[in-house]
Order: structure tokens, then sequence, then C-alpha cells
């Protein structure tokens, strides 16, 4: 699929088999919720983009994301040490997103956000993606990512809201190679995996989410990954899924049992169908709350260890033992 819009100004919605080259949401024919056009400088400053890349391991976290919501651009670097429990966080907000470049091409194009001396970029091509990230004297990554035809992402297009709609790209458990160099120290990556989170759309003027993420190879090899949401992108798809060595699984419904008034509590992690049943203990958190006059947002990611039993597709258990991974709870006005 070339475009994502077709001539009409209407989107594709669904599981997709493959990402559209192009989101070409300047086509799409926008009402408000009394049928009238919403066209021009309004239309454009309605779109929300933002990509997301995780590297986890035993010994090393690393989260980055760079956010364009139009009015404002804000991007985020943290890295967590888990056996040291060091742990730093970087994050910089520009308003109507200046120093600040996204592309409409999931698998293709270039993402760059800089604040003075540090630039963060994310380009793709030819089934690799590269991050690079430049902190001075701080942080140094320059990793590409394999996403080889024969792996299988998520991709799936949901209505959001009564005009709306969210295209979303995912994939866990990847490997990649390159450097990482943390504070004058080289970070040995070769037990690390990397994840993605890619999306783009007209989303809801108010939305919420809980979402958890895993890349892990257990004691015997078996990669295995997921991603998993609830709150958003489930009407009538979900944007729910499982890789066990590279083979997809389509996951149904995400529940997520957590103490909101205390984040760090156990979490308990589940899918409708069966093939996760995870405890989630964390043991770090980035959080972020902004609440100004038209936008807010109360952003809590955390990053711990997962617990439990996951199914492959042929009903096999596979046992999960302290493996790191994500969980989110996020409130966005926007």
């Amino acid at each position: 699929m070339k475009n994502l819009i077709d001539d009409q100004g209407q989107v594709t919605l669904g599981l997709l088999d493959k990402a559209p080259e192009i989101v070409n949401y300047e086509d799409f024919d926008l009402h408000n919720n009394m049928d009238k056009p919403i066209t021009g400088f309004s239309k454009k400053m309605a779109v929300n983009q933002f990509q997301f890349i995780g590297l986890t391991g035993d010994d090393f976290i690393l989260g980055v994301a760079i956010i364009n919501l139009k009015w404002l651009s804000s991007c985020f670097v943290y890295v967590y040490e888990p056996k040291t429990k060091a742990f730093k966080e970087y994050s910089w907000i520009k308003p109507f997103a200046f120093n600040t470049q996204t592309s409409n091409q999931p698998n293709n194009g270039n993402w760059c956000f800089t604040s003075g001396k540090n630039k963060i970029e994310i380009s793709c091509e030819n089934g690799r993606r590269h991050l690079k990230i430049n902190m001075p004297k701080v942080l140094h990554v320059d990793i590409a990512i394999n996403e080889s035809n024969d792996y299988q992402p998520l991709n799936v297009c949901c209505r959001a809201g009564y005009n709306g709609w969210v295209f979303t790209q995912k994939a866990t458990a990847l490997a990649f190679d390159g450097i990482i160099n943390w504070q004058g120290s080289a970070i040995d990556n070769k037990n690390l995996l990397a994840s993605i989170d890619w999306s783009c759309g007209y989303m809801r003027r108010e939305t919420c989410w809980l979402w958890a993420s895993l890349s892990h190879q257990t004691k015997d090899g078996t990669k295995v990954g997921f991603n998993l949401a609830a709150g958003v992108n489930e009407n009538p798809d979900t944007e729910n899924g499982l890789w066990v060595n590279n083979e997809f699984i389509k996951i149904e419904r995400a529940d997520f049992t957590f103490n909101r008034k205390n984040r760090m509590d156990s979490w308990q992690v589940k899918s409708s169908d069966g093939y996760i049943d995870l405890t989630f203990e964390p043991i770090g958190e980035r959080k972020e709350k902004m609440n100004a006059i038209f936008m807010a947002s109360n952003f809590t990611q955390l990053f711990g260890y997962f617990s439990g039993i996951i199914k492959d597709q042929r009903g096999k258990k596979i046992i999960i033992e302290n493996a790191i991974g994500f969980c989110e709870d996020h409130f966005a006005k926007w």
C-alpha cells in the first residue's frame, strides 16, 4: 500500500499486512462533530506524531522519544542501570515544533530534534532504523535496528473519537548493532534488544492509555516480545501483538490492574485470550505533568521486571523470569 488515505479522502482502517509507504494525513477529509470541513491551518495543527525507541537488557535501559504536537514538540531521553540503580533523564520542549523534524513515512524518512548541543535523530531505510543521540560528555548512541523482511511488525489503523483516526506501527525484540557510550564508558549491547513505537493521526482531543512492552531473550535463547495497550486503538482492532522468535501472534484485549495512587506497586498484565499472564514489578519511573491552557499531560512510564507465563502460537508455555520491560499510564489533552 502506498497511501493510507485514498483518493476520496477516506482512511484505510483495520489490521494491515504492511505499513503504508506514506501516512498522507493531509489528504484526509476531516470534519468537526457537526460535519463542517476542517481545512488549512486548523487541519495542519490537529495532527499528532510520536516515535519511541526502547533498548533493554539486564544491565542497561535506554528510552528515547520525539513527539510532535504541532503547537509544541518535545523530546526525552533517559538511562537506567539496574545493577547500580543509577537513573538520569533529560527532556526538552520547543514551541511550535521549532528545531523538530518528523516524517509521515513509517519505514523511511528522517526524524530529528535539536536543543542546544543535544541532537537526537531517527532515520529509516532499507530495513534498518538508525538511532543517533549526541549529548556531549553524557551520551553518544549510533545504532542500527534490524527490521528485515522476515520480521512482521504490527500495523493497525483505528478510529479515534467521532472524526479522527490513529495509525500505529509496533515492533519488539529486535536485534541491533552499533555503539552506545554512556558517561565516557562503552556499553556492551550484545544482550540488548530494541522496541519501536511509531504513531501518527488525528487523535482524540482528550485521550488516555495503559501500555506495556517487552523485548527479552530467555535462558534457552527464545526471543519474546509484546506490545499491549488498553484505552486507545480498540475499535474494533487493537494494537496488541506478541512475537516469539520473530513469529507474530495477534493478541486480543489487554487488561491492566495497578494502583494509580502508587504506580510503583505491582502490576498485573494479562490478555483476554490467555497468551499473556504476567506480574510487573517497577524498579524506576519517568514521569511528567503539564497542565497548560489548552494542553495537558499526566505521563508516567515505568521500567521494571516482568514475570509469569507467555504462550506461543502452539500453546507452549514460556516462563518469563525477571525480564526487563516497560509499563505506562498516560492521560493527554492535545
